[in-house]
């Protein structure tokens, strides 16, 4: 049989034993992928337990109109009645942006006071934490974490919200590559202030790799840091007293392989993060259609599915988590409804 398959083969002609060949090494190319897709779907497979519902430690990210004047008293009633009923117990409100330099201007949340005053008299019990985020370098012409006078500042920053009345700090500083000493350097001098002054500290971080290896691969071809190994995802988690993983922008194309890729997620986060740090997985409460996102495969409902997943098959019992929804001036009523449904 071999013998003549060698004869068939011989007999082809150049072009048609090219062509043959190529299709051959695309099949070869394609079958990592298609297992992936497998190993997704039968992630996102199967119901979730009444176990994997919400503890009461999800959050919200709100944007800078809080602050900066463009929303009023109204609106805070408005919210109070939008989180009625949920989980939602942080709100990471942005404060900054701050500058390439680490410092945050004052004249960039001037009804902050203000908006403080009103969310804890309407929302007892709510944290209302400043959200301070910029670019980083190499990747951007932004933060040089490196720097130990931009740490500075930024921790600096950091007390300058806290002065305000603001119970914790959040940080959402992007693109940290995965292995950054200077954001674990910040990290540790942030978090002498916050649990000085006995309040969280907060972070955003990126996905972890869902392929071993998957971030140097990332950083080396493209020059872009989208994954963090586990092992430096458990170094911030140690770091902090919460962690928000921006599970969204995947790329992801239909909804079952996005729901199944949150699940795996979920898991990989829980492996690694500390029982006593809060850990919350993202939801994508917008619907942008780019390369990096598409609007109807990465969707609330799917996220939810995807995270009660992977913590009834990690940790069913783990007091310490909960979901984010990003963001309030994009989510619509069908993304606080699937919410509510599935996690409430």
């Amino acid at each position: 049989m071999i013998k003549r398959i060698g004869r068939i083969w011989r007999g082809w002609s150049r072009w048609r034993r090219a062509g043959v060949s190529g299709l051959f090494a695309l099949l070869l190319a394609l079958l990592p992928v298609a297992g992936a897709a497998l190993a997704l779907g039968r992630q996102y497979s199967g119901d979730p337990s009444d176990q994997a519902r919400t503890r009461g430690r999800d959050a919200l990210w709100l944007g800078h109109a809080w602050v900066d004047g463009r929303k009023g008293e109204a609106d805070v009633a408005a919210l109070t009645r939008l989180l009625a009923g949920t989980g939602v117990r942080d709100l990471y409100v942005h404060t900054g942006p701050l500058e390439h330099d680490g410092s945050l201007p004052t004249d960039r949340y001037p009804r902050a006071r203000q908006f403080l005053a009103e969310v804890h008299r309407e929302l007892p019990g709510l944290r209302v934490q400043a959200w301070l985020g910029d670019v980083v370098r190499p990747e951007k012409d932004g933060l040089e974490l490196a720097d130990r006078t931009v740490r500075d500042r930024i921790t600096a920053a950091s007390g300058q919200v806290l002065d305000l009345g603001f119970d914790g700090v959040h940080y959402d500083l992007e693109p940290i590559r995965s292995g950054s000493a200077g954001f674990l350097a910040l990290l540790d001098q942030a978090h002498a202030l916050t649990a000085a002054r006995g309040v969280p500290l907060s972070v955003a971080t990126p996905q972890i790799d869902p392929l071993p290896g998957l971030h140097a691969l990332s950083a080396t071809v493209f020059d872009h840091g989208k994954w963090w190994s586990q092992a430096y995802f458990a170094e911030v988690a140690r770091r902090v007293e919460q962690v928000a993983v921006m599970s969204y922008d995947t790329g992801m194309p239909v909804r079952s392989l996005y729901g199944g890729y949150v699940a795996q997620q979920t898991t990989l986060a829980l492996e690694v993060t500390p029982p006593q740090v809060d850990l919350l997985m993202g939801l994508p409460a917008y619907q942008d259609d780019t390369f990096g996102h598409r609007g109807s495969a990465e969707t609330v409902a799917a996220a939810v599915r995807g995270a009660r997943l992977g913590l009834d098959r990690t940790a069913p019992g783990r007091p310490n988590f909960g979901l984010a929804l990003y963001v309030d001036f994009t989510a619509t009523p069908a993304d606080w409804a699937a919410y509510r449904a599935g996690w409430s």
